[in-house]
């Protein structure tokens, strides 16, 4: 990537520290993840059995923010949060840094509400204790496996009212031969037995060997030549080229692109952070407007449909409990991003509160996207138009597990905003036992079972459409009935209702009406005197399956409605409550919107749940095609007009017909 000068702005300062360009979102840099590291030990709140299950930045409130940003208020403090377990004796801690001050405020966690995040160091403890039950041992014996001939999978646990787990830190194992270590052993399920393992004590509570079912015997080599058919010929290379450079200028995590600026930042838990979201509008000298003060997924849970003993506990919050952040993948130009590429490195703390960086883990670059607007008229001679749409794509990937997922946020030159998740990598299996008997998964290969499950995403959407008082209204098609007004009965409309509090704000998809909601300024309006506003297209797919008496329905509530609206509070981030791992359910946005507090020209933040529902194919085995999931966000009356009728044409050695560059892409 060619070096271009960095650009500066209003809305950044220079840290004299680092020389970097920081601001009062920027992600905690490896300098204060060591500070926090040593505050915590100088105070006596670590021991060495303390693993750090999660350090992150602590967001000042909004309004600190603003005011820092417009001169009028001095720059908030620096605090770090960490999540502190002591993995000799189970208790937890959850500690705020104030790395500006230098002082601590702690607070016990209550197990009763929830344990701290999934440790990676417990991942690797599991296999000594399982092997060391008998009845473990045995019940491998039954099915002619030794332990040294399986690999386990350890995995959170849920919540559930069985014996001997109230209060202690569950995993739940499953286990898979493991024989050949070329060989994936996700292709080798050893299904019908579990583990509950009381990971702080080290000790099985208890084995549940349901029913003898045959390992599924088929390799899975997809990695290997000898896994796949013999390579596909005929493709040619396709290289992307900018000679000039990419058209994005960088300064630190700020990012400006065409009319769009935003600030990018990175958490442990929700991943990839933007905020400062806003565009230059054309039409109004420029003037930088802002669209949302900050955007991530918050959560997101894979709900399984098989109610097998050993499997109806399986519903994973890869957000809450695994911290998926911290997977994030190092990205590789020419395979993860193609183009003229900016990478960012991301910084986090490991467990035991030493900073690592995941290099190149969020990519940017630019791309093309077809036609942006394009007219040929009839009446007005010569008249030949045509303009090409870009987006800046902002993106990282990370692997839980045997899932991989892709985040990628798209900005356009029309003002659109677009996210996307993308789902990939392997199957979670099961021994298949027949549709008659079990309809509750699908053969992907000979004896391998795919259970039905779904993926569900919350977006956190903190909305500033033209500043912080904003309103949400849903807009419904709407037919009308033949009458005076209608005789020939051609005519339909829409209809609006305003989300006035949050005893309101708990909104269903409706894809027979086309049903969107609007998120406008009441402070401002367009040169028609219609408020300035966004639509949120939201997905229209189902929400949970499960039955609301369900635990994963407590647990997860955010994912029975497709929109939440509710009043911002910079302590209010996470859709299923702050901690998720053996949560009885009830946090989150239920307890969120519990006060009922005003919609209505309020400061709020917008939750969308999407995702898919997945009754897997055999295409998608041994490695699954990549399936996508989004929503998109676009301007409705913020503008006065199309905001893209000052994009260049795009004449050039590639569209030269014989009249000449201008006659291809509209040069007049």
């Amino acid at each position: 990537m060619k070096d271009h000068p960095l650009m500066t702005t209003e809305l950044t300062l220079i840290d004299p520290g680092t020389g970097t360009v920081a601001g009062p979102l920027t992600s905690l840099t490896g300098e204060e993840i060591t500070a926090t590291t040593r505050l915590l030990a100088e105070g006596g709140h670590t021991t060495a059995s303390t693993r750090f299950a999660y350090v992150g930045l602590v967001e000042p409130h909004k309004s600190e923010v603003l005011a820092f940003r417009a001169g009028t208020g001095g720059r908030p403090d620096r605090i770090a949060r960490a999540l502190l377990l002591d993995t000799a004796t189970g208790d937890s801690l959850d500690a705020r840094v104030n790395l500006t001050a230098g002082t601590i405020d702690t607070i016990p966690v209550d197990p009763a509400h929830g344990q701290l995040p999934i440790l990676i160091e417990e991942f690797s403890a599991i296999d000594p204790i399982v092997r060391a039950s008998e009845d473990w041992v045995a019940a491998l014996d039954r099915r002619g496996l030794s332990a040294e001939e399986v690999v386990t999978a350890p995995l959170s646990p849920g919540h559930y009212d069985n014996p001997g787990e109230e209060g202690k830190r569950i995993i739940r194992v499953f286990a898979f031969q493991f024989t050949d270590p070329t060989d994936h052993p996700w292709a080798h399920p050893v299904d019908g037995l579990c583990a509950y393992v009381d990971v702080i004590a080290q000790s099985v509570i208890e084995v549940i060997d349901n029913e003898l079912l045959p390992v599924p015997e088929e390799p899975s080599k997809f990695h290997l030549p000898e896994g796949r058919p013999a390579p596909l010929e005929g493709l040619k290379p396709i290289e992307i080229s900018q000679p000039e450079g990419p058209s994005f200028r960088v300064a630190g995590d700020h990012v400006e692109w065409a009319n769009w600026s935003l600030d990018l930042g990175f958490d442990a838990r929700e991943g990839l952070i933007l905020s400062n979201i806003a565009f230059a509008d054309p039409d109004h000298d420029g003037e930088v407007r802002p669209v949302l003060y900050r955007a991530s997924i918050a959560e997101m849970v894979v709900p399984y449909g098989d109610p097998a003993p050993t499997r109806y506990w399986q519903n994973y919050f890869d957000t809450g409990e695994y911290i998926f952040g911290r997977f994030a993948n190092s990205l590789t130009l020419g395979c993860d991003c193609l183009g003229e590429i900016r990478y960012f490195d991301v910084t986090l703390a490991d467990e035991f509160g030493n900073p690592q960086t995941i290099a190149n883990g969020i990519c940017l670059h630019e791309e093309d996207f077809g036609t942006l607007w394009k007219h040929t008229d009839l009446f007005v001679e010569g008249v030949s138009e045509v303009r090409r749409q870009r987006r800046l794509v902002i993106s990282f990937f990370t692997t839980v597990g045997n899932y991989d997922y892709g985040f990628y946020w798209y900005l356009y030159l029309d003002g659109r905003i677009e996210c996307e998740a993308k789902l990939t990598g392997i199957l979670f299996p099961s021994a298949y036992k027949g549709m008659e008997e079990w309809p509750y998964a699908t053969e992907v290969a000979p004896g391998v079972g795919a259970p039905f499950h779904q993926h569900l995403f919350s977006a956190r959407l903190d909305m500033m459409v033209d500043g912080v008082v904003n309103v949400v209204r849903e807009v419904d098609a709407a037919r009308v009935p033949v009458s005076d007004a209608n005789p020939w009965g051609n005519a339909f409309t829409f209809t609006s209702t305003t989300i006035a509090s949050e005893s309101e704000g708990a909104r269903d998809a409706d894809a027979s009406v086309g049903r969107v909601w609007h998120i406008d300024s009441t402070e401002r309006v367009n040169r028609l005197g219609n408020p300035t506003g966004y639509v949120l297209h939201a997905e229209q797919g189902p929400t949970l399956l499960a039955d609301p008496s369900s635990s994963v329905h407590r647990r997860a509530t955010f994912t029975t409605k497709q929109v939440w609206v509710s009043a911002y509070d910079p302590e209010e981030r996470y859709p299923a409550g702050d901690l998720v791992n053996q949560n009885p359910g009830g946090d989150g946005l239920p307890a969120y919107m519990a006060a009922d507090r005003n919609l209505d020209g309020a400061d709020l933040v917008v939750w969308h749940t999407f995702g898919l529902t997945h009754f897997p194919r055999p295409e998608d085995w041994p490695v699954m095609p990549v399936d996508y999931a989004g929503f998109k966000l676009l301007p409705y009356g913020f503008f006065d007009r199309n905001p893209a009728l000052n994009v260049p044409s795009n004449a050039s050695a590639h569209c030269a017909p014989a009249g000449g560059a201008d006659s291809c892409c509209g040069g007049h």
